[in-house]
């Protein structure tokens, strides 16, 4: 098992909702991103090349790349949020 780091890429309009919590839900996700980086499995989205990570109430969803040790990070958002991005409605 590989236990190098993956380096986080943050997509255009990663933070459209991110930006808009209070300063202690940011920190907690940012917390979560920091951990992120770990070589841990996330949960795959079915039929998706889509991961997610769930932050309390709040979802993080990203592509990973294990040949280069990249997570790119697409989205950050509540639930709700969560819910009409994957579904294209947002």
């Amino acid at each position: 098992m590989d236990l190098t780091p993956y380096l986080l890429d943050f997509k255009p309009g990663w933070d459209r909702h991110f930006k808009e919590f209070d300063k202690s839900v940011q920190e907690m996700i940012l917390k979560k991103l920091e951990h992120m980086k770990q070589p841990l499995q996330a949960r795959c989205l079915h039929g998706s090349r889509y991961h997610v990570e769930e932050v309390g109430g709040y979802r993080i969803a990203f592509i990973q790349d294990d040949l280069n040790r990249v997570k790119r990070i697409h989205f950050v958002g509540n639930h709700p949020q969560y819910e009409r991005w994957y579904s294209g409605k947002e």
